[in-house]
This record gives C-alpha cells, sequence and structure tokens, in this order.
C-alpha cells in the first residue's frame, strides 16, 4: 500500500464540504492507494500537468502518483441547467 499524503488545499477543501462526501473521497483514495487496478476505469492520465485524476462521483480528486500518494487538490464540477439555453430551439 502507498503511503497517503494531503496537501493544505486539499484539506482545506475536505474540512468544508459535506462529511459523507469528504468520507467517500478519502475512501476511494485510500482504495487506490491500496490496489490501484480496483479504480482503474475512474483515473485518467493528465497530459498538461502531469499526474492523474480520480473520478468520485461530481467530485475529482488531483494526484501525483509515485512511491507517495499526493493529494493535491479537489475540485467539483459545476453542474448546468440547460433548459433555458435549449427551450427556445
Amino acid at each position: 500500500m502507498k503511503e497517503v499524503k494531503y496537501q493544505p488545499v486539499a484539506l482545506k477543501v475536505l474540512g468544508r464540504i459535506t462529511k459523507n462526501t469528504s468520507k467517500r473521497i478519502i475512501d476511494k483514495t485510500n482504495i487506490y492507494a491500496e490496489k490501484p487496478d480496483s479504480c482503474k476505469n475512474n483515473i485518467i492520465q493528465m497530459t498538461n500537468r502531469g499526474g492523474i485524476r480520480l473520478r468520485v462521483g461530481n467530485w475529482r480528486v488531483i494526484m501525483k502518483d509515485d512511491e507517495v500518494l499526493h493529494i493535491l487538490n479537489h475540485y467539483r464540477l459545476a453542474s448546468v441547467d440547460l433548459s433555458e439555453c435549449c427551450s427556445r430551439y
């Protein structure tokens, strides 16, 4: 199992979101640290900034995957309401 280290900005985000969402993100991160192949369909190799992106519901976890798993940041995908813009067509 790889060691998981959270950057301060990632800990700040985890402290601000709901507890069950935070727990889900931490659980998925720990599962990936234990068995990387189990999350293969939720991982994308990032090309521009290096590292990987783990999908957890509407959240994305940005990580550097070395011998130690560094959690750099979390971000939520914005939900867009297309009903207003598409209703006139």
